[in-house]
C-alpha cells in the first residue's frame, strides 16, 4: 500500500490552514498593499519546487508557494473584513517600500 498521497493530503491541508492566519496577520501588520511581495515570494517558491529533487520537499515547497499566491489574492478581501469590524483593525500599519506605486495597481482577485 502506498500512503504517500494521504500524507501529502494531510501536509497540504495543514499548510493551507496555516495560510489563513498568514493573510490575517499580513493585512493587519502591512495592509493589503503587501500583495506583490506575497505573490513574489509564492512565485519564487513555486519555481524552487520545480528544481527540488526530493518528492516531499518539492510538494511542500510548491504548496507553500501556492498558499502565498492565494494569500496575495485574499488580502484585499481581508482588508474589507477588517474595516467591517469582523477582525481587529490596525490603523498604524508598517509602510512597505514602493507602496505609492503599488496603490496605482489593481489588487488581484480570484
Amino acid at each position: 500500500m502506498n500512503f504517500f498521497g494521504i500524507f501529502i493530503g494531510i501536509v497540504t491541508f495543514t499548510i493551507i490552514g496555516l495560510g489563513f492566519p498568514l493573510v490575517i496577520r499580513g493585512e493587519r501588520t502591512f495592509g493589503y498593499f503587501c500583495w506583490p511581495y506575497m505573490m513574489g515570494i509564492g512565485v519564487v517558491l513555486i519555481l524552487a519546487s520545480l528544481f527540488t529533487q526530493n518528492d516531499w520537499g518539492s510538494v511542500i515547497v510548491g504548496v507553500i508557494g501556492a498558499t502565498f499566491v492565494w494569500g496575495s489574492t485574499e488580502l484585499k478581501e481581508q482588508a474589507i473584513r477588517a474595516e467591517l469590524g469582523w477582525f481587529p483593525f490596525n490603523k498604524d500599519k508598517v509602510k512597505l517600500p514602493f507602496t505609492d506605486i503599488i496603490k496605482k495597481w489593481k489588487a488581484p482577485h480570484l
